[in-house]
């Protein structure tokens, strides 16, 4: 188990050592809490785009869901007729340049993983590059848009923003509720109070102070041919080698085993890159992965390799307040 797993593990399952990590988590938590302070005082180069930009992101270590919810987002944005663009970091993105324009056409190792897939899936405008503000502006420089949304950045505070999202995993929470290195939270637990709307994957209902959303498996997606099989496609019991290389793969490995298949679990890193020879599993079964995985093996496929495509499904609270934020950032554009 590498060293980050068992961190990970730690963060949320509990370890008496982690006490020791105790000094190191009060720097940390006194550089981000003074980071924070100046952003709020105004201190410092905070660029401030000329029109809306909604943030989406964590406090936590590890996945929760954010690519699923800005996918809603957008496809939720362009149905009410906004012309939405997205900026991204890019994490592990090998661009010749920053910013980068990210296409449907590039690589997974030049754009990144999770900025690929949303652009193969909504053809949105994105731009990569670690210092977000730039990004924005290049965004901007190319193409007319009403809304930007930041993939993640919820810690990048010489960008303004309109609108804080911040997503929880809701069987993980917060772990042991400390800050790294001795907990999961990037900054603490206080923040949450001061974002606009906080929403737990997997709740089954709108929790206190939060809104509730869930991850609805929608289609076998065929990594070669493109081809959508409905999820009776495998019949139930059917074993079949499952990859996850996304923050929290046992979330997917349940998923597979809730739509009553018997995956033999295959856990990657988050972003790990990917070979024909790495995925070389025995014995031979079909090969089910993440959509956020199989962009980065399409290349290299099998005839019998499949995604199993998710679509975030939010609360009807969340759909009505965020459309009530809509209309006051933007209500000479917003469409019914």
């Amino acid at each position: 188990m590498a060293m980050s797993d068992r961190l990970l593990r730690a963060w949320y399952a509990g370890h008496p050592l982690l006490t020791l990590l105790r000094p190191l988590e009060c720097l940390y938590r006194r550089v981000v809490e003074r980071k924070r302070a100046r952003f709020v005082a105004g201190e410092g180069e905070i660029y401030r785009p000329p029109v809306p930009l909604i943030v989406v992101g964590n406090i936590t270590v590890g996945g929760t869901g954010k690519t699923p919810l800005i996918l809603w987002l957008i496809e939720h944005c362009q149905h009410h007729g906004l012309r939405v663009g997205v900026v991204s970091r890019g994490y592990g993105a090998t661009p010749p340049q920053f910013p980068w324009r990210v296409s449907a056409e590039q690589s997974a190792a030049q754009a990144g993983d999770e900025p690929l897939l949303i652009v193969q899936r909504t053809g949105v405008p994105l731009m990569i590059d670690p210092d977000r503000s730039r990004a924005v502006k290049a965004l901007l420089a190319s193409e007319q848009l009403d809304l930007i949304l930041s993939d993640d950045g919820l810690q990048h505070y010489r960008l303004a923003r309109d609108l804080e999202l911040v997503l929880i995993d809701n069987a993980r929470g917060l772990g042991n509720g400390r800050c790294l290195p001795a907990g999961p939270l990037r900054e603490p637990v206080e923040r949450l109070q001061d974002v606009d709307a906080v929403l737990y994957n997997g709740a089954s209902s709108d929790p206190g102070g939060g809104y509730a959303f869930r991850l609805q498996p929608t289609a076998l997606v065929n990594l070669i041919s493109g081809e959508r099989q409905a999820l009776d496609y495998f019949p139930a019991e059917q074993v079949l080698h499952a990859v996850a290389g996304i923050g929290n793969p046992q979330r997917f490995f349940t998923t597979l085993e809730t739509l009553h298949w018997r995956p033999i679990a295959h856990a990657f890193a988050d972003h790990a890159p990917y070979s024909a020879e790495v995925l070389n599993f025995t014995p031979p079964l079909p090969v089910v992965m993440t959509e956020k995985d199989a962009v980065k093996c399409r290349d290299f496929a099998s005839p019998d390799w499949w995604y199993l495509a998710v679509d975030a499904v939010p609360s009807e609270a969340f759909v009505l307040w965020f459309d009530q934020q809509l209309l006051g950032l933007l209500p000479d554009r917003l469409l019914t």
